[in-house]
């Protein structure tokens, strides 16, 4: 089912996430959130360490396509429109697409948001990793750090790709650690699941 955003008359004190169902990690989580769940082969990618009010959780999506067709979305840092649905444009402002670059993106109508201003921390071709990290705009997502790892899913689990979504944000004033929690776990999983949806297509 298609993820849809939330309804516009959400109290603007509270996040309120898109209609996207999942599962989630809800358990306590300490200082350092290691994600123990995620994969071992990229889980060292995956350990953030928490501010006080801050939150982390992560997301895993098989994907039914090699990682060179995903990797070739995910590490277009200048059009992640191409599978996130919640992003109505993007311009880069500064750089060509390495490590520094910053982009400007503008979000749906719906969203407790209007742009984002983000800057790619890390983008390593070989291992298959991209990290972003919000620095401004219009939003309540403050301190915002993004890893996402690929890796080649098991022969035996029928191959294709595992994708890995990571992130440790503020807790917005007015907001529970859960709320947060809820908010962008969803927003994630409805990325990358469009993000498989994509990707399996360009593979047939």
């Amino acid at each position: 089912m298609p993820c849809t955003p939330p309804n516009s008359s959400a109290q603007p004190t509270r996040l309120t996430g898109p209609d996207c169902r999942g599962s989630w990690f809800k358990s306590p989580l300490p200082s350092t959130c290691t994600l123990h769940a995620v994969p071992e082969e990229v889980a060292r990618h995956h350990e953030h360490s928490l501010g006080p009010k801050q939150c982390c959780s992560a997301v895993v999506q098989a994907v039914q396509a090699p990682v060179q067709i995903v990797w070739s979305m995910v590490r277009r840092f200048d059009n992640p429109q191409a599978y996130k649905h919640f992003i109505k444009s993007c311009h880069v402002v500064v750089g060509s697409g390495g490590v520094g670059t910053l982009r400007e993106v503008r979000l749906i109508s719906g969203l407790p948001a209007v742009t984002s201003t983000e800057r790619l921390e890390i983008l390593d071709d070989e291992r298959h990793v991209l990290s972003f990290r919000v620095v401004g705009g219009e939003h309540r997502l403050t301190n915002y750090l993004s890893v996402t790892t690929l890796h080649e899913a098991p022969a035996s689990d029928g191959g294709g790709t595992v994708v890995v979504e990571s992130y440790v944000v503020d807790v917005p004033p007015g907001n529970t650690t859960e709320d947060t929690r809820v908010f962008v776990d969803t927003i994630v999983k409805c990325n990358l699941q469009s993000l498989a949806r994509t990707a399996e297509s360009i593979a047939k």
